[in-house]
């Protein structure tokens, strides 16, 4: 098992990488999203 784990280890670092990226994207999305849906709201609401 301790083989395994050696040989996986830069996958694992890589995918820990992609997900904390998604994450954050997805975080800025929500928040750019949200934001402009709450100024059209004031504007023409």
């Amino acid at each position: 098992m301790a083989t395994e784990d050696d040989d996986y280890s830069g996958f694992n670092d890589t995918r820990q990488r992609r997900v904390k990226i998604i994450a954050w994207v997805t975080i800025v999305a929500l928040i750019l999203v949200g934001g402009g849906a709450t100024v059209f709201a004031l504007l023409f609401g």
